[in-house]
């Protein structure tokens, strides 16, 4: 297993990613640097949930920058799960971040418990299936399909997300997620729909295209 993993910097640490596990995107650092923007309003011990983790990239990078934070990841498969695990064992983490695994906060149910985020982020799957059918199938050449497919309008997770996410939060606690470029108006949609949050505020890229949402839950 070892000799196929291969070694990604994201944000201020440095992780492992093999087969079946989504490689940590550059881009994704724009959703982590809003995060740690976010948790500057929290002071003491802040609780965050890594929702979609992957290899734990995101979740670990905040656990890194905010040594007081208490962080739980989780995923759905065997493969990301034991990545993120490994990647936390690797970066000296354990006492501080949680790895479970299940379908979205079902894997948190037991680690959890009663116990509510100050933040909750997610770099979910958000391709169409009809896309990577098509021009974008060369990105199954190598990762997983479950880090991409979101269903046929590609919003499949992040319908789950916002609709799960408050559950898991604090009365003012924060959702930050990435998305595709050119759905901005859909999640726009889905958080006006929920009616359990605040106004919505978009992070924008180098190319000024909002990537990351972020609100507060009411």
């Amino acid at each position: 297993m070892h000799a196929t993993l291969e070694t990604h910097r994201f944000m201020s640490i440095s992780i492992v990613a093999g087969p079946g596990v989504l490689a940590p995107r550059a881009e994704t650092e724009l959703l982590g640097r809003t995060a740690l923007q976010l948790l500057e309003g929290v002071a003491d011990t802040p609780v965050v949930i890594d929702m979609c983790c992957g290899s734990g990239n995101l979740g670990l990078a905040i656990a890194d920058a905010r040594p007081d934070a208490r962080v739980f990841l989780s995923d759905l498969t065997d493969e990301t799960t034991a990545q993120a695990r490994e990647n936390t064992q690797r970066l000296g983490l354990g006492g501080r971040v949680t790895v479970g695994q299940g379908d979205m906060f079902a894997g948190l149910a037991a680690s959890l418990g009663a116990t509510q985020a100050d933040l909750i982020v997610c770099n979910p799957p958000y391709i169409s299936t009809a896309k990577l059918a098509g021009d974008s199938a060369y990105l199954l050449e190598r990762e997983p399909r479950e880090a991409f497919d979101a269903g046929a309008y590609g919003i499949a997770i992040h319908q789950r997300l916002i609709a799960e996410a408050p559950l898991h939060l604090k009365p003012g606690g924060w959702l930050a997620f990435e998305f595709g470029a050119g759905q901005d108006r859909q999640v726009a949609m889905l958080l006006r729909r929920s009616g359990a949050y605040g106004a919505l505020n978009f992070s924008k890229d180098t190319e000024d295209v909002p990537r990351v949402a972020f609100v507060q839950r009411l």
